[in-house]
């Protein structure tokens, strides 16, 4: 979906998840609702630039996506089951002309069902971000396999299969029961962490940001927050994506090479965000109850309130990693407290606990950890070493921006080491 106008295009998105919602509520017929959906965002961004918004642009679009499931309907003799369950479900006054706003359904916001039910723990990490970029987010399959760097018919693919899957659950449209939603808000909030990352820190391609997937992110976790404004986590990650984010433009250079977080010019760092994001932690953390987003997002807020990378609190920081390691058996977390052992307490100490780290395997072959210990490396003064892991981490990463920055810094390093070898002759 492109809307010529930036208001119309956040408006489609706004409206999207609510408007699957009515059609599928009223024909029990995901599938079909949501491909008529996107057919109806589709025309609503071509037409209403040019025309105008209409008065009542959710009912304008509930009608001209319910108008497009019954051709469906009535044209195609494969779906001839699909219609007698629509047959059977709508009104009788339904089933030929499209379907008013009715006034209780204006009302009704189904955005957390739709996340709920893309974000079902039954589909795989991938699959559930395709859906929900599509179906919540109301991006175009081609939007989302440009994102992702995949074929459109790979990603349409996915999404078929993840819509299928769901179908076959039996899982029916309306909010899950109190313990089940427990279990399915942690997915919910795991695929929009997923779908963030991505923005931020593509894994693959010749772009370091995907700022239309951090972006997407920000604003379906702002929609979640507003729907459980009291769920702590919700509001950790929300916090987390605020501040993190709004580094954004200071985190490349002119030619889109990385800047690491201590080179940053931090004049250039979002201010507004950072002290929303702030603001959000702040009174989170004051709820008592603290679980992961809240930690990473208190660890961003500690590195955004630095003035200077010399002036960050780094035992606090350390601290944080070392309750988060207990609270997540995650190797990257370790990874990260690693680092913050070395800038707590010397280099020499984050090599030790990465020694552990490396034979525990689990981030064997990632370009991260190698990373991470030639950046240790370098500040233990073995320079060669350092150039030998900075090159093995350029070769294994899929980002062209990381590759370059990583070749880059260990040619640096290899005339520094080269030029101290002639010295010594």
């Amino acid at each position: 979906m492109s809307a010529d106008d930036p208001a119309v295009d956040d408006l489609l998105r706004e409206l999207a998840p609510q408007v699957v919602g009515v059609l599928t509520r009223r024909t029990g017929d995901f599938d079909t609702a949501e491909d008529a959906v996107q057919e109806a965002l589709l025309n609503a961004a071509a037409q209403w630039p040019e025309e105008g918004v209409p008065g009542n642009p959710r009912g304008w679009l509930i009608q001209v996506a319910f108008r497009r499931m019954t051709e469906q309907v009535r044209n195609e003799q494969a779906r001839r089951r699909r219609e007698e369950l629509v047959a059977t479900q709508a009104p009788p006054e339904r089933r030929t002309a499209p379907p008013a706003d009715d006034a209780h359904e204006t009302d009704r916001d189904d955005t957390l069902i739709m996340l709920f039910l893309c974000c079902h723990p039954a589909l795989t990490p991938a699959s559930a971000i395709a859906l929900t970029l599509r179906s919540v987010g109301g991006l175009t399959t081609a939007e989302i396999a440009k994102a992702f760097l995949v074929p459109e018919a790979t990603m349409a693919q996915r999404i078929s299969r993840a819509k299928q899957r769901i179908k076959a659950s039996g899982v029916p449209f309306r909010m899950p029961a109190s313990r089940e939603r427990a279990r399915r808000l942690g997915s919910v909030l795991h695929v929009l962490y997923l779908i963030f990352n991505e923005g931020y820190a593509s894994s693959a391609g010749p772009d370091l940001h995907r700022v239309e997937l951090s972006r997407e992110a920000i604003r379906l976790a702002r929609t979640v927050h507003a729907l459980l404004p009291d769920d702590c986590e919700v509001a950790g990650l929300l916090a987390l994506m605020l501040l993190t984010d709004a580094r954004r433009a200071a985190r490349t250079g002119p030619r889109g090479a990385p800047i690491p977080l201590a080179e940053q010019d931090r004049s250039r760092w979002d201010g507004d965000a950072v002290a929303e994001g702030v603001a959000l932690i702040t009174a989170t953390l004051a709820k008592g109850a603290v679980g992961p987003y809240q930690l990473q997002a208190a660890i961003a807020a500690l590195h955004d309130e630095a003035a200077s990378a010399e002036e960050t609190d780094w035992p606090q920081i350390l601290a944080l990693y070392g309750l988060l390691e207990r609270m997540s058996d995650n190797p990257v977390i370790s990874l990260n407290r690693a680092v913050a052992a070395a800038m707590v307490h010397g280099a020499a100490t984050g090599l030790d606990m990465l020694k552990a780290l490396d034979a525990d395997g689990r981030l064997a072959g990632h370009h991260r950890f190698h990373t991470a210990r030639a950046h240790l490396l370098e500040m233990d003064g073995d320079l060669q070493a350092a150039v030998d892991d900075y090159r093995v981490a350029a070769g294994r990463t899929m980002s062209v921006p990381e590759r370059d920055y990583l070749t880059a810094r260990a040619a640096r390093l290899a005339a520094t080491v080269s030029g101290s070898v002639r010295r010594d002759l």
